[in-house]
């Protein structure tokens, strides 16, 4: 109120200077529902003109003319105002001191809007002031939230209650501040244009946790049951502080996945799945979803999920692992090489586990197992034995896949053992057997009689075969014409093989000579033995005989005697009885066991002879 006086003070120093109808109330003022407001008022007008019968003054609500009968909220010549007002107003100050303060109790809302003052000066000199002062009415306090919080940094709240009633001051309270770190209150006063607001400050630094959170403001009234609330969630911005992605997984080539990713942030952050510098998706939300169909081993690799939303950037990868069996290998080419050189293997190939690489020559296991996609095996001087198939088998858990290829190793000639001179009947049989690749070329050569015998001279039933690397050549020495005595055989014979890589020519050995002779001797002297055997004991059955029957001798005399021969080879194909479809026989009747048997036997009859 003393703000009052002291305006209206400077208002009668000045009120020479000025000649004019005006009037000074605060443009703007609130006031709490169900409580009080005072309006301060201050008016003037023309020096020239003298009030008749008093100064009188009308407030009316909404409209500053009477002509449209705006509601009244004050008169002093009646008690005649608008209902809504009935017992609620009363002038404070003197008119006839320009002071036109307003009271106005137990307000609500249907109150807020333009109060205007009109001058009653008597006769003619009536003047409504088209200046106004507008009321709020406040059913809460008001709270000067920021436009942006943001986590981390100190925020400023500030809680405003109006204090424009004199019987009643208001007291302010922070609510739900028990999770605040460290939170601090001060209080102010301020006044302008003489109304009064009285305001609280909480100070503390947010967090993310914050963010959604509740805090409130209460405005009371000692010594009344008037109490004001207003809550506030807390809207903090913050970079994005987690981004949650699948674990690293496993997918077999072909199938289908998912890749998730979550991030909290506040505002909602653009969230990007990245593989490698390649963006595959993006969206401004919470989370997002990229979704991969027949995934192909080219697509195995790190994705990262990347979230940005103003405020700060996070990101987060998984490795997406691809599974598929081992690609066909890849081998050397098939190749010809020549005896002693020195080779290294190759096999490479690709599989999700890696593969082990394992070698194989014609089927038998070589070298060592592999886990890896590439192995070199290592041949040092690969000999004739190197010749073949080799193949490089790749096998993983998902399946196997194999590549083969062929080494021809070329080397010169080399003599077998089999080779050598044999006695047979017809002479001597002599065999060269070489075996070299190319395949060796055999030429027999006789010294004695400076002869040269090869596939264009085919004497002496030259012949020869080829199978393989291996050759085979063979000449017949006779009796005729290539005897060097009476003494026996001739079995001076050489053998030459030889190829584009060597040449030798060897001296065949007559091995089995020796042993003819033997079987020569041996076989005469039994047949001489077998002989006098038999001889002996025909001449002791003859004397046994004659000493029994004491007959004289008589010769057996053979008449046409029966000659009956075995019918098993004859016959045995009309003792078999064919069965099935394959063409098999079964035997059958008594004469069964003569199928496995071959037996074969001869019957004399002898007519009218001895026993």
């Amino acid at each position: 109120m003393w703000c009052l006086e002291l305006l209206l003070t400077l208002l009668l120093i000045i009120n020479d200077a000025s000649c004019q109808w005006n009037v000074w109330v605060p443009r703007d003022i609130s006031a709490m529902t169900n409580s009080c407001v005072v309006i301060p008022c201050t008016f003037m007008y023309p020096s020239g003109i003298r009030p008749y019968r008093g100064i009188h003054g009308i407030w009316y609500f909404g409209q500053p003319y009477p002509q449209l009968f705006p509601p009244v909220v004050f008169k002093t010549r009646t008690d005649i105002v608008h209902e809504s007002y009935k017992g609620r107003t009363k002038l404070l100050g003197d008119l006839h001191q320009r002071n036109c303060t307003l009271l106005i109790n137990n307000i609500g809302p249907e109150h807020s809007g333009r109060y205007y003052f009109r001058a009653d000066l008597g006769g003619a000199n009536m003047y409504t002031y088209p200046d106004f002062s507008e009321l709020r009415v406040l059913d809460q306090p008001n709270i000067d939230v920021p436009e942006e919080i943001v986590s981390d940094e100190s925020l400023e709240l500030t809680c405003y209650a109006p204090d424009n009633c004199p019987d009643m001051t208001p007291e302010i309270q922070w609510m739900y501040t028990d999770y605040l770190p460290d939170p601090e209150f001060s209080t102010d006063y301020q006044e302008d244009s003489n109304t009064a607001v009285l305001s609280s400050t909480l100070t503390f630094t947010p967090r993310p946790m914050h963010n959604g959170q509740l805090l409130g403001c209460r405005v009371s009234y000692p010594n009344t049951t008037l109490v004001y609330e207003r809550l506030i969630s807390l809207d903090i911005k913050y970079a994005p502080r987690s981004v949650w992605v699948n674990v690293s997984s496993e997918v077999m080539e072909g199938r289908s996945v998912v890749l998730h990713c979550e991030v909290e942030s506040n505002p909602h952050s653009r969230i990007s799945w990245m593989f490698g510098d390649q963006e595959l998706i993006w969206d401004e939300a919470s989370n997002i979803s990229l979704s991969l169909d027949d995934v192909m081993p080219a697509q195995e690799g790190l994705y990262t999920c990347v979230g940005n939303n103003g405020f700060g950037m996070m990101n987060t990868s998984l490795y997406l692992a691809v599974k598929y069996p081992p690609r066909e290998p890849v081998v050397n080419n098939s190749m010809t090489v020549v005896e002693g050189t020195s080779l290294a293997l190759h096999c490479s190939t690709q599989g999700s586990p890696a593969p082990t690489l394992t070698w194989l020559k014609d089927g038998e296991l070589i070298g060592t197992i592999t886990a890896d996609e590439l192995s070199v095996l290592q041949i040092i001087d690969i000999t004739p034995q190197g010749d073949g198939q080799y193949r490089c088998l790749a096998e993983n858990e998902h399946g196997r896949a194999s590549s083969s290829f062929n080494i021809t190793v070329e080397y010169a000639p080399v003599l077998l053992e089999e080779s050598k001179c044999t006695v047979i009947r017809e002479g001597v049989q002599c065999v060269c057997m070489a075996t070299g690749n190319p395949e060796p070329t055999i030429e027999f050569y006789l010294p004695d009689l400076n002869i040269t015998i090869n596939e264009s001279d085919r004497r002496y039933n030259f012949y020869t075969h080829i199978d393989g690397y291996t050759s085979t050549g063979m000449i017949k020495l006779r009796e005729k014409g290539e005897r060097a005595d009476s003494g026996g055989p001739a079995v001076n014979v050489h053998c030459s093989i030889f190829n584009m890589y060597g040449r030798e020519s060897v001296l065949l050995e007559l091995q089995q000579e020796k042993k003819y002779m033997m079987a020569v001797i041996v076989g005469t002297i039994g047949g001489v033995a077998v002989i006098a055997f038999i001889i002996a004991a025909v001449r002791y059955v003859g004397q046994n005989n004659k000493k029994e029957n004491g007959n004289p001798r008589q010769e057996v005399v053979l008449e046409n005697p029966a000659l009956s021969y075995s019918a098993v080879k004859k016959d045995k194909q009309n003792l078999r009885k064919k069965v099935g479809e394959d063409g098999d026989y079964q035997p059958v009747g008594s004469m069964a066991g003569l199928e496995k048997q071959e037996m074969n036997y001869a019957v004399l009859e002898f007519i009218r002879a001895r026993p």
